[in-house]
């Protein structure tokens, strides 16, 4: 059951962030909804915005870093540990895409 939890709430934030993600580097959002896909797709944003020379575009690629970790450590988190995890990348990449915007 905690499986299908954490690959749902995966799942929930990639539905909610994947396009708007893909659209900042000019791509198209994964079909896949797999947690490694979409933290794959968070990364390769963060590592393009970071590159950036404009302020704002590196203040997103540091909020996506942050994601990225909280993403990473709710994979291998327990179930009580995982939805504040998630909360709070949840947090960091709606922060990102507002500033990258």
């Amino acid at each position: 059951m905690a499986v299908q939890t954490k690959t749902a709430s995966f799942a929930a934030l990639s539905d909610c962030f994947s396009a708007d993600l893909a659209a900042l580097i000019g791509d198209e959002p994964p079909r896949d909804t797999s947690p490694n896909t979409f933290i794959d797709l968070v990364e390769r944003v963060r590592n393009v915005l970071g590159m950036a020379s404009i302020g704002a575009m590196q203040d997103a690629s540091e909020d996506l870093d942050s994601a990225v970790s909280y993403l990473t450590d709710a994979l291998a988190s327990s179930d009580g540990d995982q939805r504040s995890l998630l909360a709070w990348a949840h947090t960091h990449l709606h922060d990102a895409i507002a500033t990258a915007n």
